[in-house]
């Protein structure tokens, strides 16, 4: 057993991050059990430099035989002065070779993984001792964005909650819309939380940019597709400047500029442009474009967006109600994409990242609502580089990722699935949490978009536990693996798995779960239909 605040080796290399000691040979003889992640310092003239051990290997000797025990160790940080002196992170003044390697005590980790100074939430207890919390530093955490990685199973799901609800309980007067794309967080945080489903949303057609609105509108691959763009962007252009009572508005007004236009008023002038041809064949493009906006406006998956009551000025609610402003007890939105078609569900996160932004970039007093987007399954909307994408929404985050910190729009990015994430995007992230992780793939991802100091810490992401996890970056006092606190029952997110071995044993099953099924089905309600 090794001595806690002994001398049990010393330095033999000292290269940038990371050092090697050679552990005396009376105590590796004596059975030392000084293991992977465990605490040392290295006590020099005017400082300690503290440390984690991330690998012991045996050597042999040089012309004898022997063999000898090395560790290899990370650095952490350095405390100047005497015992009392602050940690800090990073260090100014290596030791030198031949300096003791020590067995830190409890006195040493209670100094290391003290509660800091600055404006923090806990989440959980250090590795190191479970008399040691784990902090998050909210500033940091937040204005430098943060990504929520690991396997299915290891916990994500249960993370990105504590860690939210967390900085909520801290902050209630935040600002943060959840983008849930299976529907798991309504239980998570129904009780802090505006939850938005398909029947609730409100997100009208006239809120689309020009891209939004081809990638919605114009559906054919063909001859006249460039044909349609250009058609439906003049028509749009005419019947947003139309529709306005401002004069001096009119003459700013793009096809991007969020403005209302009726949709009956769009049909009219594409249909008047219509019948200015003289050619049959060229009317194709035109009766395209009608078709597609009447199959839009009379389908009622897509009431939510293509309602014909949703031609009037309303952006003012629309952002009040998403980003909680005033917050009124619910700090948060949770917006439940599961029940948004398929063909538009880019559509819609594109325009709620972009709606963000582009509040931030616009309000003057930005400081004063800084704003947090989750986007769960991330990998969905920004992949990694090489892979096609709709790339308003990439662009769209890419830019929150890029300039977000300038305008108080923060980026919390969750993904089982990291590989597939865009690196560039990725390494714009400051804190990174690293949960279980199998895929050999996945994890030389994560370690390529970390700085060099901190991937042997993630070396350990095959054997985390459920609930455990790395935590690396801006947003932790110091690097670390932790585990995470708890979650009661009831703000459990829905990401459990079905117990096939009892529902299999019993028959639960009924014809009138079929029809309730059915109805809510082709009523394409999460909730049951009244009356079925």
């Amino acid at each position: 057993m090794v001595e806690h605040g002994k001398t049990i080796g010393a330095v033999i290399m000292v290269d940038g991050a990371r050092a090697i000691a050679e552990l005396d040979p009376a105590a590796a003889a004596s059975g030392s059990d000084l293991a992977v992640g465990d605490l040392v310092k290295m006590p020099g003239k005017l400082n300690t430099v503290y440390g984690l051990v991330h690998g012991i290997k045996a050597v042999a000797g040089a012309g004898n035989g022997e063999r000898h025990q090395q560790v290899d160790i990370d650095f952490l940080g350095e405390v100047f002065g005497g015992p009392d002196a602050p940690f800090q992170r990073g260090v100014s003044r290596y030791p030198s070779i031949g300096a003791p390697l020590i067995a830190a005590d409890r006195a040493d980790a209670l100094h290391v993984y003290a509660r800091p100074s600055a404006p923090h939430v806990r989440i959980g207890k250090v590795h190191q001792g479970a008399d040691l919390d784990a902090f998050l530093l909210t500033d940091d955490l937040l204005s430098k964005h943060f990504a929520v990685l690991g396997t299915t199973g290891s916990g994500k799901s249960c993370t990105v909650t504590l860690i939210l609800r967390s900085l909520l309980h801290e902050y209630p007067d935040a600002h943060v819309l959840l983008l849930d794309p299976h529907n798991e967080y309504a239980d998570a945080f129904g009780d802090i939380a505006k939850l938005v489903s398909l029947e609730s949303l409100t997100l009208p057609y006239w809120l689309m940019n020009s891209e939004e609105l081809v990638e919605t509108i114009v559906r054919t691959e063909g001859d006249d597709r460039e044909d349609q763009i250009g058609i439906l962007r003049n028509a749009v252009l005419r019947a947003r400047r139309e529709f306005t009572r401002n004069a001096e508005l009119s003459s700013f007004i793009t096809v991007d500029t969020p403005s209302p236009f009726s949709l009956t008023d769009l049909i009219k002038i594409i249909d008047a442009e219509s019948g200015k041809l003289e050619r049959a064949e060229s009317v194709q493009a035109y009766m395209r474009l009608i078709e597609r906006l009447e199959r839009l406006r009379a389908d009622r998956r897509f009431a939510f967006m293509f309602s014909t009551k949703m031609a009037f000025d309303n952006l003012d609610e629309i952002l009040g109600f998403l980003l909680r402003i005033p917050v009124e007890g619910k700090p948060m939105t949770v917006v439940d994409l599961s029940g948004i078609p398929s063909e538009i569900i880019d559509v819609v996160v594109s325009i709620l990242s972009r709606m963000i932004f582009d509040f931030a970039l616009w309000n003057p007093r930005s400081d004063d609502v800084p704003l947090l987007l989750v986007c769960e399954e991330a990998h969905r909307y920004i992949p990694r580089d090489d892979e096609p994408a709709f790339m308003p929404t990439k662009n769209a985050l890419a830019r929150i990722a890029k300039e977000g910190r300038k305008h108080g729009v923060s980026l919390c990015l969750v993904s089982q699935r990291p590989s597939d994430l865009s690196q560039r995007i990725l390494s714009q992230c400051g804190t990174i949490f690293g949960l279980r992780m199998s895929n050999d793939t996945d994890q030389e991802f994560v370690q390529r978009a970390l700085p060099e100091s901190a991937r042997s810490l993630m070396r350990a992401l095959p054997a985390l536990r459920t609930q455990e996890a790395i935590v690396i970056g801006d947003g932790t006092t110091v690097p670390a693996r932790i585990m995470f606190d708890d979650l009661p029952p009831e703000h459990q997110p829905r990401s459990k798995s079905a117990r096939y071995s009892s529902a299999w044993k019993a028959d639960s099953s009924s014809a009138d779960m079929i029809k309730q099924t059915v109805a809510r089905w082709r009523f394409q309600r999460r909730r049951r239909p009244q009356g079925s």
